[in-house]
C-alpha cells in the first residue's frame, strides 16, 4: 500500500503537487483558525467575568454586560464571514511605495472608516519567493492584539494583488521624523526607545523575532506613540539579510573608508540624501542588521536589540554608526563593529546613552536583554520612565497634526493630516495640536 502511494505521488505532475499542497495548507489553516477562534472567544469570556468580579457588579449589571458581550461576539463573527473586495473601498491617496507594491489611504464605503491599504503584487512576490513571508506578516498582524503593533482589520485578494487593511497612523514613521529633525533630544530619545523596547518585547512574547527593526518600521500615531510594522521580513527575506548576497565580499576592512574623513555634519547630509532611496530598494540597507544574522550560524531574538541600539545611535548622532556609501562597505563595518563603532566627539551625548548603545551593540551572548527585558527597562538611561503609564505620555513632532476625534469618518478634503496649519484644520470633528516638547508625564492626554 505504501509502495503504491509513493508511486502515485511520484507520477503526479508539478501542477498537481502544487494543488495538493495548497489544499493541504488550506485545510490546515481552516481547522487551525476554528480552534484559535474558539480559544480566543473563551479567553474573552473569562476576561469579562474576571473584570466584572473585580468591579463587584450585581447580578443584573452582569447580565447586561454579558448580553452586550454576546452581541459584540456575534457581530464580530458576522464581520469575519463578510467577503470584501476592492469595490468596498474608496482610494483617497497613495501614502507610501515599496519594492513590491504601495500603501494607499482608503475609506470603507459603508462605514466611512479610514484604513491604510497595503497592496502587494502577486507576480513580484512569487518571482522573489516571498509568499511565505507575506503569510508570516499577515499571521503576526492577526495574532498580535497589542498596543504596540499596527492592527490589521481585513485581508483579501484578487487575481493580481494581495490586500492588507491596517489601521492608519497619521504620525508617519521614525525615518521621516529623523530626516526632518536630524537628531532628537535625549529626553525624546528616552521616550521613543522605551516605547520601542516594549513594542519589541510584545512580539518576542508571541514567539516572533522581527529581524528588520529600523526607523522605517517604527510608525507613529497621532500622539507620537510607537507601533511596529512590516513583519514580512521575520524570516530574513531581503537580499540584505542573506549571507549569499555578501558571499564575494571580504569581511576585512579596506585601508581607507569613504566616510572616514567626513565630519558628522557631512556624514548626516550624505546619509539623508541616500536614505529614502534605500528604503524603496529590494536590497535595502544592512545598517541595522546584527552581525550574527549575516553569519547565519545561529541567532535569536537578541538580534532585534542590536538593531534598536543602532537606531538609538542614529537618533542622537544623526546617522547610524556603520553608514557608508555602499551596502558592501556598510556590511564590512558591521562585521568589524569593534573597530568601527565609535562616537564623534563633535556630537556630545551622555555617558548613560553611550553605555546603553554599547550594551545593545556588542557580542550577542553579552548583549543587554539576554536575561530578559527587565534588564533593559531598568537601565540607568531609562531613569524616570514609568512603563505602566507610558501610553499617557504626550510627545509629537513639531509639525501641527490634525487628529480626528469624534468619528473615524472623514472626507477626502480632510485627509491632510500632516504638516497643516491651524487655519486648515476642519472644525467640528478635529482638533489641532501644536506639540513641540514633551508634556508633563503626569498629565494624561485629553
Amino acid at each position: 500500500m505504501a509502495m503504491t502511494s509513493q508511486m502515485s505521488c511520484s507520477s503526479m505532475s508539478n501542477h498537481t503537487k502544487e494543488r495538493v499542497t495548497m489544499a493541504k495548507v488550506t485545510l490546515e489553516n481552516f481547522y487551525s483558525n476554528l480552534i484559535s477562534q474558539h480559544e480566543e472567544r473563551e479567553m474573552r469570556q473569562q476576561k469579562l467575568e474576571k473584570v466584572m468580579n473585580q468591579e463587584g457588579l450585581g447580578d443584573e449589571e452582569k447580565r447586561i454586560r454579558r448580553s452586550e458581550h454576546a452581541r459584540k461576539e456575534t457581530e464580530f463573527l458576522r464581520l469575519k464571514r463578510t467577503r470584501l473586495g476592492l469595490e468596498d473601498f474608496e482610494s483617497l491617496k497613495v501614502i507610501g511605495r515599496g519594492a513590491f507594491g504601495e500603501v494607499r489611504l482608503v475609506q470603507k464605503k459603508d462605514t466611512g472608516h479610514v484604513y491604510a491599504m497595503k497592496i502587494l503584487r502577486k507576480a513580484d512576490m512569487l518571482e522573489k519567493e516571498q509568499v511565505g513571508h507575506i503569510r508570516a506578516e499577515r499571521d503576526i498582524l492577526v495574532e498580535a492584539d497589542s498596543l504596540w503593533v499596527v492592527k490589521m482589520f481585513y485581508s483579501f485578494q484578487d487575481k493580481m494583488n494581495l490586500y492588507l487593511l491596517m489601521e492608519f497612523l497619521p504620525g508617519g514613521d521614525m525615518m521621516t521624523l529623523l530626516m526632518k529633525k536630524d537628531t532628537l533630544t535625549e529626553e525624546a530619545t528616552q521616550f521613543y526607545i522605551a516605547e520601542t523596547v516594549l513594542a519589541i518585547d510584545s512580539i518576542h512574547q508571541l514567539g516572533f523575532i522581527h529581524r528588520d527593526i529600523k526607523p522605517d518600521n517604527l510608525l507613529l500615531d497621532s500622539r507620537g506613540h510607537v507601533k511596529l510594522s512590516d513583519f514580512g521580513l521575520c524570516t530574513g527575506l531581503k537580499k540584505a539579510h542573506r549571507t549569499e548576497f555578501y558571499r564575494n565580499f571580504n569581511h576585512s576592512l579596506p585601508s581607507d573608508f569613504t566616510f572616514q574623513n567626513m565630519n558628522s555634519k557631512r556624514k548626516a547630509e550624505t546619509w539623508k540624501r541616500n536614505r529614502r532611496q534605500l528604503a524603496f530598494s529590494t536590497v535595502g540597507t544592512p545598517d541595522y542588521i546584527a552581525p550574527e544574522v549575516f553569519m547565519q550560524n545561529g541567532y535569536n531574538k537578541l538580534c532585534d536589540w542590536w538593531s534598536l541600539g543602532v537606531i538609538m545611535y542614529e537618533i542622537l548622532i544623526g546617522y547610524p554608526p556603520f553608514c557608508s556609501e555602499t551596502p558592501q562597505e556598510t556590511y564590512r563595518k558591521v562585521m568589524n563593529w569593534r573597530e568601527t563603532l565609535t562616537f564623534p566627539p563633535e556630537v556630545p551625548i551622555s555617558e548613560k546613552a553611550k553605555d546603553l548603545i554599547l550594551r545593545f551593540c556588542c557580542e550577542s551572548e553579552y548583549r543587554i536583554g539576554a536575561v530578559g527585558v527587565e534588564e533593559i527597562k531598568t537601565n540607568p538611561f531609562f531613569e524616570g520612565v514609568y512603563y505602566d503609564h507610558i501610553s499617557i505620555y504626550r510627545i509629537a513632532h513639531t509639525d501641527t497634526i490634525c487628529v480626528a476625534l469624534s468619528s473615524p469618518t472623514v472626507s477626502l478634503t480632510r485627509i491632510r493630516l500632516l504638516s497643516i496649519t491651524e487655519s486648515e484644520c476642519p472644525r467640528g470633528i478635529a482638533v489641532c495640536q501644536k506639540l513641540s516638547t514633551i508634556q508633563n508625564r503626569s498629565t494624561p492626554d485629553r
